[in-house]
């Protein structure tokens, strides 16, 4: 299991991991996040959310086309490997959410 934090506004919001690569992956707040959701499609009041594929916000916050390529050469990343790819880029995304591999 691979696991990522997840901030808005450069706060903690909350945990994105990977359960299975390719099937399984849940994001959750933590506890005490009150702040803005991280997508519109996962309120805060929910909590916990459980994607068998890779969600479709997250997979929105990847590059594409030439950056894709540039990438996945540079970093010797998968192309199917969506996780490592947004921590990759997770550091400089477009919007208010930052994802940043967890310390292990």
């Amino acid at each position: 299991m691979r696991t990522a934090n997840v901030l808005v506004h450069n706060v903690l919001a909350g945990e994105f991991r990977e359960i299975e690569q390719g099937s399984v992956y849940e994001f959750e707040y933590y506890s005490g996040y009150t702040g803005a959701p991280v997508s519109l499609t996962m309120p805060v009041k929910s909590r916990l959310f459980t994607f068998a594929a890779f969600p479709p916000f997250f997979e929105g916050l990847l590059p594409e086309g030439v950056m894709l390529e540039g990438l996945v050469r540079r970093l010797k990343i998968e192309r199917n490997d969506l996780f490592s790819q947004l921590v990759a880029t997770g550091g400089d995304l477009v919007g208010a959410v930052t994802v940043k591999l967890a310390e292990a």
